[in-house]
Protein backbone atom coordinates (compact mmCIF):
# COMPACT_ATOMS: atom_id res chain seq x y z
CA UNK A 1 0.00 0.00 0.00
CA UNK A 2 1.67 3.14 -1.15
CA UNK A 3 1.76 6.17 1.90
CA UNK A 4 1.49 9.98 0.68
CA UNK A 5 3.89 11.29 3.56
CA UNK A 6 3.29 15.11 3.57
CA UNK A 7 5.60 17.27 5.17
CA UNK A 8 4.75 17.94 8.94
CA UNK A 9 3.84 21.05 10.69
CA UNK A 10 7.20 21.71 12.95
CA UNK A 11 5.71 24.23 14.52
CA UNK A 12 6.28 28.43 15.73
CA UNK A 13 4.21 29.39 12.78
CA UNK A 14 6.51 27.70 10.12
CA UNK A 15 4.58 26.86 7.02
CA UNK A 16 7.51 26.27 4.66
CA UNK A 17 10.99 24.92 4.27
CA UNK A 18 13.96 24.51 1.99
CA UNK A 19 14.62 20.82 0.66
CA UNK A 20 18.41 21.28 1.39
CA UNK A 21 19.30 17.23 0.97
CA UNK A 22 17.26 14.36 0.66
CA UNK A 23 19.29 11.29 3.10
CA UNK A 24 17.13 8.55 0.96
CA UNK A 25 16.88 7.17 -2.53
CA UNK A 26 14.33 5.93 -4.66
CA UNK A 27 14.40 2.13 -4.16
CA UNK A 28 15.71 2.53 -0.41
CA UNK A 29 14.48 0.54 2.30
CA UNK A 30 13.38 2.59 5.65
CA UNK A 31 12.86 2.36 9.05
CA UNK A 32 10.31 4.01 10.92
CA UNK A 33 11.85 7.30 12.45
CA UNK A 34 14.49 7.01 9.95
CA UNK A 35 15.46 11.00 8.82
CA UNK A 36 14.46 10.76 4.76
CA UNK A 37 15.60 14.86 4.48
CA UNK A 38 17.51 17.77 5.52
CA UNK A 39 15.06 20.90 5.47
CA UNK A 40 15.82 24.06 6.27
CA UNK A 41 13.38 26.47 8.02
CA UNK A 42 13.34 30.57 8.57
CA UNK A 43 15.39 29.60 12.25
CA UNK A 44 16.68 26.22 12.43
CA UNK A 45 17.72 23.21 9.76
CA UNK A 46 16.10 20.11 10.82
CA UNK A 47 15.88 16.19 9.37
CA UNK A 48 12.12 14.94 9.27
CA UNK A 49 12.20 11.13 10.04
CA UNK A 50 9.85 8.62 8.39
CA UNK A 51 6.46 7.82 9.86
CA UNK A 52 6.64 4.57 8.62
CA UNK A 53 9.03 1.74 7.79
CA UNK A 54 8.77 0.71 3.84
CA UNK A 55 10.41 0.85 0.32
CA UNK A 56 10.68 4.80 -1.00
CA UNK A 57 9.00 4.91 -3.95
CA UNK A 58 9.04 8.57 -4.91
CA UNK A 59 10.93 11.46 -4.10
CA UNK A 60 8.12 14.43 -4.99
CA UNK A 61 10.74 17.27 -5.06
CA UNK A 62 14.23 18.39 -5.94
CA UNK A 63 17.14 19.14 -3.66
CA UNK A 64 16.94 23.05 -3.52
CA UNK A 65 12.75 23.23 -4.09
CA UNK A 66 10.33 25.10 -0.68
CA UNK A 67 8.02 22.48 0.57
CA UNK A 68 4.90 23.98 2.21
CA UNK A 69 3.11 22.26 5.21
CA UNK A 70 0.95 19.34 3.73
CA UNK A 71 2.68 18.99 0.68
CA UNK A 72 3.38 14.78 -0.48
CA UNK A 73 6.89 15.33 -0.33
CA UNK A 74 7.85 11.43 -0.61
CA UNK A 75 5.85 7.94 -1.54
CA UNK A 76 6.66 5.08 0.69
CA UNK A 77 5.05 1.40 -0.14
CA UNK A 78 4.00 -0.30 2.98
CA UNK A 79 2.86 -2.93 1.31
CA UNK A 80 3.90 -5.50 4.13
CA UNK A 81 1.24 -3.17 6.51
CA UNK A 82 -1.94 -4.72 5.91
CA UNK A 83 -3.37 -3.29 8.93
CA UNK A 84 -7.44 -2.94 8.16
CA UNK A 85 -7.54 0.69 9.33
CA UNK A 86 -4.32 1.55 7.54
CA UNK A 87 -5.62 4.28 5.57
CA UNK A 88 -7.45 5.82 8.64
CA UNK A 89 -3.99 5.83 10.33
CA UNK A 90 -2.51 7.59 6.82
CA UNK A 91 -5.58 9.90 6.98
CA UNK A 92 -4.99 10.72 10.83
CA UNK A 93 -1.18 11.36 10.31
CA UNK A 94 -1.70 13.63 7.35
CA UNK A 95 -4.41 15.75 9.09
CA UNK A 96 -3.04 15.92 12.62
CA UNK A 97 0.58 16.32 12.49
CA UNK A 98 1.62 18.25 15.53
CA UNK A 99 5.03 17.93 17.21
CA UNK A 100 5.53 15.27 20.38
CA UNK A 101 7.78 14.91 22.91
CA UNK A 102 8.24 18.43 23.07
CA UNK A 103 10.21 18.63 19.91
CA UNK A 104 8.77 21.25 18.25
CA UNK A 105 11.86 22.96 16.60
CA UNK A 106 14.41 19.92 17.79
CA UNK A 107 16.77 19.86 14.69
CA UNK A 108 16.30 16.15 13.37
CA UNK A 109 13.26 15.50 15.85
CA UNK A 110 9.79 15.77 13.85
CA UNK A 111 7.53 13.41 13.94
CA UNK A 112 3.83 13.53 11.47
CA UNK A 113 1.12 12.44 13.63
CA UNK A 114 -0.19 12.76 17.27
CA UNK A 115 -1.18 9.26 17.63
CA UNK A 116 1.14 6.89 19.45
CA UNK A 117 1.41 3.97 16.98
CA UNK A 118 3.03 1.33 18.79
CA UNK A 119 5.67 -0.23 16.52
CA UNK A 120 5.27 -3.63 17.73
CA UNK A 121 2.44 -3.96 16.05
CA UNK A 122 3.24 -2.27 12.16
CA UNK A 123 3.59 -5.19 9.74
CA UNK A 124 1.20 -7.41 11.75
CA UNK A 125 -1.82 -9.07 9.57
CA UNK A 126 -4.25 -7.81 12.43
CA UNK A 127 -4.40 -5.56 15.18
CA UNK A 128 -5.55 -8.26 17.63
CA UNK A 129 -2.31 -10.48 16.98
CA UNK A 130 -0.79 -11.59 20.65
CA UNK A 131 1.97 -9.64 21.70
CA UNK A 132 4.42 -10.98 24.02
CA UNK A 133 6.57 -8.27 24.87
CA UNK A 134 5.11 -4.76 26.81
CA UNK A 135 3.43 -2.11 24.64
CA UNK A 136 5.91 1.11 24.94
CA UNK A 137 4.52 4.01 23.97
CA UNK A 138 7.01 6.35 22.22
CA UNK A 139 7.24 8.75 18.98
CA UNK A 140 9.12 7.52 16.02
CA UNK A 141 12.44 9.83 17.23
CA UNK A 142 12.22 8.39 20.93
CA UNK A 143 12.30 4.58 19.09
CA UNK A 144 15.36 5.86 16.27
CA UNK A 145 16.91 7.65 19.51
CA UNK A 146 17.00 4.34 21.13
CA UNK A 147 18.24 2.23 18.30
CA UNK A 148 20.97 4.60 17.83
CA UNK A 149 22.37 4.63 21.28
CA UNK A 150 21.56 0.84 21.37
CA UNK A 151 19.62 0.92 24.11
CA UNK A 152 16.17 -1.56 24.44
CA UNK A 153 13.30 0.58 25.07
CA UNK A 154 11.49 -2.27 26.28
CA UNK A 155 13.71 -2.09 29.25
CA UNK A 156 12.81 1.82 30.24
CA UNK A 157 10.42 3.06 32.00
CA UNK A 158 8.77 6.34 30.44
CA UNK A 159 7.83 9.37 32.30
CA UNK A 160 5.61 10.95 29.99
CA UNK A 161 2.19 11.37 29.60
CA UNK A 162 0.64 7.40 30.40
CA UNK A 163 4.48 6.27 30.86
CA UNK A 164 5.55 7.44 27.53
CA UNK A 165 9.36 7.11 26.88
CA UNK A 166 10.41 10.34 26.47
CA UNK A 167 14.14 11.24 24.79
CA UNK A 168 15.34 12.24 28.95
CA UNK A 169 14.26 8.67 29.74
CA UNK A 170 16.33 7.19 26.84
CA UNK A 171 19.62 9.44 27.67
CA UNK A 172 19.17 8.65 31.38
CA UNK A 173 19.07 5.58 31.04
CA UNK A 174 22.19 5.42 29.04
CA UNK A 175 24.53 8.35 30.61
CA UNK A 176 26.96 10.09 28.36
CA UNK A 177 25.24 9.29 25.10
CA UNK A 178 24.78 12.52 23.01
CA UNK A 179 22.13 13.18 20.48
CA UNK A 180 23.76 13.15 16.39
CA UNK A 181 25.17 16.15 14.96
CA UNK A 182 23.29 17.05 11.96
CA UNK A 183 25.29 17.93 9.14
CA UNK A 184 25.59 21.58 8.16
CA UNK A 185 23.34 22.57 4.81
CA UNK A 186 25.20 22.57 2.16
CA UNK A 187 25.53 26.03 -0.11
CA UNK A 188 24.10 25.96 -3.72
CA UNK A 189 27.01 25.95 -5.68
CA UNK A 190 28.56 29.62 -6.47
CA UNK A 191 27.98 31.35 -9.67
CA UNK A 192 30.52 32.61 -11.66
CA UNK A 193 30.03 35.64 -14.01
CA UNK A 194 31.78 38.53 -15.43
CA UNK A 195 31.18 41.95 -15.30
CA UNK A 196 33.21 44.22 -17.32
CA UNK A 197 35.36 41.09 -18.04
CA UNK A 198 36.13 41.49 -14.29
CA UNK A 199 34.97 38.23 -12.49
CA UNK A 200 32.12 38.52 -9.84
CA UNK A 201 30.38 35.54 -7.52
CA UNK A 202 26.95 35.28 -6.93
CA UNK A 203 26.01 33.41 -3.58
CA UNK A 204 22.51 32.64 -2.60
CA UNK A 205 21.69 33.57 0.42
CA UNK A 206 20.37 30.72 2.51
CA UNK A 207 16.94 30.90 4.16
CA UNK A 208 18.39 31.62 7.76
CA UNK A 209 20.12 34.18 6.12
CA UNK A 210 16.97 35.75 4.33
CA UNK A 211 15.36 35.99 7.57
CA UNK A 212 18.76 37.62 9.94
CA UNK A 213 18.56 40.02 6.88
CA UNK A 214 14.59 40.89 6.95
CA UNK A 215 14.81 41.08 11.01
CA UNK A 216 17.49 43.31 10.69
CA UNK A 217 16.05 45.35 8.42
CA UNK A 218 12.75 45.62 9.74
CA UNK A 219 14.23 46.60 13.02
CA UNK A 220 16.87 49.42 11.94
CA UNK A 221 13.97 51.12 9.59
CA UNK A 222 11.51 50.55 11.78
CA UNK A 223 13.00 51.50 15.75
CA UNK A 224 15.29 55.04 15.72
CA UNK A 225 18.04 53.29 17.23
CA UNK A 226 20.52 55.81 19.05
CA UNK A 227 23.51 54.19 21.02
CA UNK A 228 25.36 55.16 24.13
CA UNK A 229 28.83 54.58 24.85
CA UNK A 230 30.93 53.94 28.13
CA UNK A 231 34.36 52.47 28.92
CA UNK A 232 34.02 50.56 33.03
CA UNK A 233 36.94 50.15 35.37
CA UNK A 234 36.67 46.76 35.77
CA UNK A 235 39.74 45.43 37.45
CA UNK A 236 38.22 44.31 40.76
CA UNK A 237 35.69 42.31 38.78
CA UNK A 238 38.92 40.65 36.79
CA UNK A 239 40.58 40.38 39.91
CA UNK A 240 37.55 38.40 41.58
CA UNK A 241 36.94 36.55 38.58
CA UNK A 242 40.40 35.11 38.81
CA UNK A 243 40.56 33.71 42.21
CA UNK A 244 37.66 31.85 41.45
CA UNK A 245 37.82 30.74 37.84
CA UNK A 246 40.36 27.53 38.28
CA UNK A 247 37.74 25.84 40.88
CA UNK A 248 34.97 26.16 38.75
CA UNK A 249 37.21 25.19 35.84
CA UNK A 250 37.58 21.82 37.95
CA UNK A 251 33.95 21.30 37.71
CA UNK A 252 33.88 21.74 34.16
CA UNK A 253 32.12 24.93 34.62
CA UNK A 254 33.75 28.04 32.61
CA UNK A 255 33.16 31.33 34.03
CA UNK A 256 33.10 34.20 32.23
CA UNK A 257 32.84 37.81 32.34
CA UNK A 258 28.97 37.50 30.31
CA UNK A 259 27.49 35.84 33.30
CA UNK A 260 28.82 38.41 35.83
CA UNK A 261 27.27 41.23 32.93
CA UNK A 262 24.04 39.55 32.76
CA UNK A 263 23.51 39.30 36.52
CA UNK A 264 24.31 42.80 36.36
CA UNK A 265 22.16 43.99 33.56
CA UNK A 266 19.00 42.06 35.13
CA UNK A 267 19.77 44.41 38.07
CA UNK A 268 19.00 47.56 36.09
CA UNK A 269 16.68 46.26 34.03
CA UNK A 270 14.65 46.12 37.39
CA UNK A 271 15.27 50.00 38.03
CA UNK A 272 14.75 51.02 34.52
CA UNK A 273 12.22 48.45 33.25
CA UNK A 274 11.77 50.76 30.00
CA UNK A 275 14.95 48.90 28.77
CA UNK A 276 13.01 45.45 29.42
CA UNK A 277 10.13 46.54 26.99
CA UNK A 278 8.69 46.56 23.93
CA UNK A 279 6.78 49.28 21.95
CA UNK A 280 3.17 48.28 20.82
CA UNK A 281 3.02 50.69 17.61
CA UNK A 282 -0.74 49.89 16.96
CA UNK A 283 -1.97 50.31 20.09
CA UNK A 284 0.97 53.16 20.79
CA UNK A 285 1.42 51.12 24.46
CA UNK A 286 4.82 51.06 26.06
CA UNK A 287 4.65 46.79 26.73
CA UNK A 288 7.09 46.47 30.17
CA UNK A 289 7.90 42.67 30.40
CA UNK A 290 7.79 41.57 34.31
CA UNK A 291 9.72 39.19 33.42
CA UNK A 292 13.39 38.52 32.22
CA UNK A 293 14.73 36.38 28.96
CA UNK A 294 17.79 37.66 27.85
CA UNK A 295 18.64 36.98 24.43
CA UNK A 296 22.94 36.26 23.73
CA UNK A 297 23.64 36.59 20.47
CA UNK A 298 25.69 34.15 18.95
CA UNK A 299 27.59 33.63 16.02
CA UNK A 300 27.33 30.52 14.25
CA UNK A 301 28.53 28.79 10.51
CA UNK A 302 24.40 29.79 9.50
CA UNK A 303 24.35 33.54 10.83
CA UNK A 304 23.97 35.67 13.76
CA UNK A 305 21.14 33.15 16.19
CA UNK A 306 19.96 34.61 19.34
CA UNK A 307 19.45 31.65 21.80
CA UNK A 308 17.12 32.61 25.10
CA UNK A 309 18.38 32.43 28.59
CA UNK A 310 14.84 32.25 30.09
CA UNK A 311 14.00 33.61 33.55
CA UNK A 312 17.75 34.72 34.07
CA UNK A 313 16.48 36.78 37.00
CA UNK A 314 16.22 33.13 38.45
CA UNK A 315 19.60 32.14 38.44
CA UNK A 316 22.50 32.54 40.34
CA UNK A 317 26.36 33.71 38.41
CA UNK A 318 27.40 30.15 38.13
CA UNK A 319 24.17 28.65 36.90
CA UNK A 320 23.82 31.28 34.38
CA UNK A 321 26.77 30.02 33.01
CA UNK A 322 26.84 26.67 32.85
CA UNK A 323 23.24 27.65 30.79
CA UNK A 324 24.45 30.23 28.43
CA UNK A 325 27.30 27.64 27.45
CA UNK A 326 25.15 25.32 26.93
CA UNK A 327 22.69 27.06 24.33
CA UNK A 328 25.47 28.76 22.37
CA UNK A 329 27.24 25.64 21.95
CA UNK A 330 23.73 23.82 20.55
CA UNK A 331 22.92 26.90 19.32
CA UNK A 332 26.43 26.49 17.00
CA UNK A 333 25.84 23.02 17.04
CA UNK A 334 22.34 23.17 15.00
CA UNK A 335 20.84 21.39 17.59
CA UNK A 336 18.89 24.70 19.73
CA UNK A 337 14.97 24.21 19.68
CA UNK A 338 12.74 26.44 17.99
CA UNK A 339 11.01 27.63 21.18
CA UNK A 340 14.76 28.85 22.36
CA UNK A 341 15.42 31.57 19.78
CA UNK A 342 11.87 33.67 20.76
CA UNK A 343 10.83 35.50 23.55
CA UNK A 344 13.92 37.24 24.75
CA UNK A 345 12.86 40.74 26.25
CA UNK A 346 16.60 42.30 26.35
CA UNK A 347 20.02 41.11 24.40
CA UNK A 348 23.39 40.99 24.90
CA UNK A 349 25.99 40.78 22.11
CA UNK A 350 29.48 39.91 23.00
CA UNK A 351 31.49 41.00 20.07
CA UNK A 352 34.31 41.07 22.33
CA UNK A 353 34.85 37.75 22.12
CA UNK A 354 36.44 37.59 18.83
CA UNK A 355 38.34 40.67 19.32
CA UNK A 356 35.97 43.83 19.00
CA UNK A 357 35.97 47.10 21.25
CA UNK A 358 33.12 49.22 20.24
CA UNK A 359 30.27 48.73 18.07
CA UNK A 360 26.83 50.00 17.82
CA UNK A 361 24.48 46.93 18.02
CA UNK A 362 21.02 46.81 15.70
CA UNK A 363 17.65 45.99 18.58
CA UNK A 364 16.45 42.99 18.29
CA UNK A 365 13.17 43.39 17.02
CA UNK A 366 10.90 43.79 19.13
CA UNK A 367 12.82 44.76 22.27
CA UNK A 368 13.82 48.03 23.35
CA UNK A 369 17.81 47.88 24.08
CA UNK A 370 20.54 45.78 22.96
CA UNK A 371 23.87 45.98 24.89
CA UNK A 372 27.04 45.33 22.78
CA UNK A 373 30.03 44.18 24.93
CA UNK A 374 33.85 44.75 23.80
CA UNK A 375 37.21 43.09 24.83
CA UNK A 376 38.26 43.89 28.21
CA UNK A 377 41.94 45.73 27.96
CA UNK A 378 44.63 46.63 29.67
CA UNK A 379 45.12 50.16 29.21
CA UNK A 380 46.31 54.24 31.60
CA UNK A 381 43.97 55.74 33.30
CA UNK A 382 43.84 58.48 35.54
CA UNK A 383 42.34 57.54 38.85
CA UNK A 384 42.67 59.80 42.31
CA UNK A 385 44.64 62.21 40.67
CA UNK A 386 47.12 59.23 39.52
CA UNK A 387 47.71 57.26 36.28
CA UNK A 388 46.98 54.04 36.68
CA UNK A 389 46.96 50.89 34.79
CA UNK A 390 43.49 49.03 34.78
CA UNK A 391 40.91 46.55 33.15
CA UNK A 392 38.26 48.46 30.88
CA UNK A 393 35.13 47.19 29.88
CA UNK A 394 33.96 48.88 26.34
CA UNK A 395 29.80 49.30 26.12
CA UNK A 396 27.18 49.96 24.02
CA UNK A 397 23.83 50.70 24.71
CA UNK A 398 21.63 51.15 21.78
CA UNK A 399 18.00 51.78 22.43
CA UNK A 400 14.63 52.42 20.57
CA UNK A 401 14.65 56.87 21.31
CA UNK A 402 10.90 56.46 20.56
CA UNK A 403 10.31 55.72 23.99
CA UNK A 404 13.59 55.94 26.11
CA UNK A 405 15.32 59.66 26.30
CA UNK A 406 18.76 59.78 26.30
CA UNK A 407 19.33 60.57 30.39
CA UNK A 408 18.11 57.08 30.85
CA UNK A 409 20.48 55.64 28.58
CA UNK A 410 23.29 57.36 30.60
CA UNK A 411 21.35 56.03 33.73
CA UNK A 412 21.46 52.46 32.62
CA UNK A 413 25.58 52.32 31.73
CA UNK A 414 26.14 54.74 35.05
CA UNK A 415 24.25 51.80 37.21
CA UNK A 416 25.67 49.26 35.49
CA UNK A 417 28.93 50.50 36.06
CA UNK A 418 28.99 50.65 39.48
CA UNK A 419 27.71 47.31 40.03
CA UNK A 420 30.66 45.75 37.28
CA UNK A 421 33.62 47.74 39.07
CA UNK A 422 32.42 46.26 42.37
CA UNK A 423 31.57 42.58 42.28
CA UNK A 424 31.00 42.20 46.00
CA UNK A 425 27.98 44.86 45.41
CA UNK A 426 26.66 43.34 42.17
CA UNK A 427 26.20 39.92 44.45
CA UNK A 428 24.68 41.59 47.44
CA UNK A 429 22.38 43.23 45.24
CA UNK A 430 21.44 40.50 43.67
Amino acid sequence: MKFEFRFPDIGEGIREGTLMKWLVHEGDNIEEGQSVAEVETDKVTTEIPSAKSGKVLELKFEEGDTIEVEQVFIVIDTSDDSLENEQELNELSEKKEVVEEETAGVVGEVIASSEVIPSSTEGQSSVNVNIEKKKVLATPVARKMAKDLGVDIQTIEGTGPQSRVMKEDILNSKKGAKPFKVEEPKTEPVKVSYDNNEKVERIPLTRIRKTIAEQMSKSRFTIPHTTAMDEIDVSKLVEFRNRHKDKFKAEDINLTYLPFIIKAVIRVLKEFPEFNSSFDEENQELVLKHFYHIGIATDTDRGLMVPVLRDANEKNIVEIAKEVEDLSNRAKENKAELHELKGSTFTVTNYGSIGGLFGIPIINYPESAILGIGRIVKKPIVKDDEIVIAHMLPLSLSYDHRIIDGASGARFLNMLTQLLSNPEMLLLMS
